[in-house]
């Protein structure tokens, strides 16, 4: 009895994974005809469509998902077992993808990776910074770094980082011209420097918290971000008040560039953690990134 080919199955997880046959046909270093022709083979072979077709994109089928969902992850633990063979070398090897936020790659990942890397010069690191929950699995990251309370429940999450807090600052100059915020909702009055995330489906609505109360005001003003730096260095250029994480602006506000209001409203929340599929077996240079971002007390303030 022969066995079985599993080409044809790998191609059609690639291009479902990529969305396009011509991308997959050049991750998989053929001609974009052929890899069409493997895939309708396959789907002669199972007798039922897979994937459908339009001139500007591919889509899966109601069977083509269910194949996607059944056999992707089986040609992942795969890759990971082979990727896990490198454990019989002298050194730790591979690429490990990591998506993350602007703040965390800054305050957690670059200063606990930096040491690491010299010391395993074939430990690559690929890092996204990415405001939306990305679906690890699907965009094929090996690790997502994100708040504690934005992990999936069923993820394995280390946590690498304290707790944190916000806060919410202006440049000296703007409350020269404006009062200062005495609550949270005086701030519908002032010109806000605005955050759009994806996960929020607009602009984030500032939280807050004080003796078990919670308030979330949805702020004005004339700038708009998407990320943390642009918005503290308008704040520093006086266009208005910032709300952002206080190891950000903590060096400003003591050197007086930026004056920080509301600050009893400001409470901790849990902060960062590294989060992969409970079902991923991970790669000694996973293992050893995942080691390396691990928190402990002595890393900042207690968790």
């Amino acid at each position: 009895m022969s066995r079985p080919n599993y080409n044809d199955l790998i191609a059609f997880v690639t291009v479902a994974r990529e969305g396009s046959f011509t991308r997959a046909a050049a991750q998989l270093g053929v001609s974009q005809s052929a890899l069409s022709h493997t895939v309708r083979a396959l789907e002669t072979r199972l007798d039922i469509r897979l994937l459908t077709r339009t001139t500007r994109s591919v889509s899966l089928t109601e069977a083509g998902e269910r194949l996607m969902a059944t056999v992707a992850p089986r040609f992942d633990e795969i890759e990971t077992e082979i990727a896990a063979l490198s454990e019989l070398r002298s050194r730790p090897a591979g690429t490990v993808r990591i998506t993350t936020a602007e703040h965390a790659a800054i305050t957690v990942l670059w200063p606990k990776l930096t040491p690491m890397l010299p010391v395993y010069p074939d430990v690559k690191v690929e890092i996204m910074v990415d405001y939306g929950l990305t679906d690890i699995v699907a965009d094929r990251f090996d690790l997502g770094v994100r708040l504690g309370d934005s992990v999936a429940k069923d993820m394995i999450a280390v946590r690498v980082g304290p707790d944190l807090r916000m806060a919410v600052v202006g440049a000296p100059g703007y409350f020269e011209r404006h009062p200062v915020p005495q609550t949270p909702q005086d701030l519908v009055e002032h010109d806000c420097i605005n955050l759009r995330l994806p996960t929020y489906g607009g602009l984030y609505a500032w939280e807050f918290e004080k003796d078990g109360q919670s308030v979330n005001v949805r702020v004005q003003g004339q700038l708009t971000f998407n990320s943390s730096t642009p918005r503290r260095r308008a704040a520093l250029a006086g266009f208005g008040l910032a709300y952002l994480p206080e190891d950000m602006v903590l060096d400003d506000v003591v050197q007086g560039r930026l004056v920080r209001v509301l600050d009893d409203w400001c409470e901790t929340f849990p902060g960062y953690h590294v989060y992969y599929p409970s079902r991923r077996q991970a790669s000694p240079a996973l293992k050893l990134v995942i080691d390396a971002l691990r928190y402990s007390p002595g890393d900042g303030s207690a968790p």
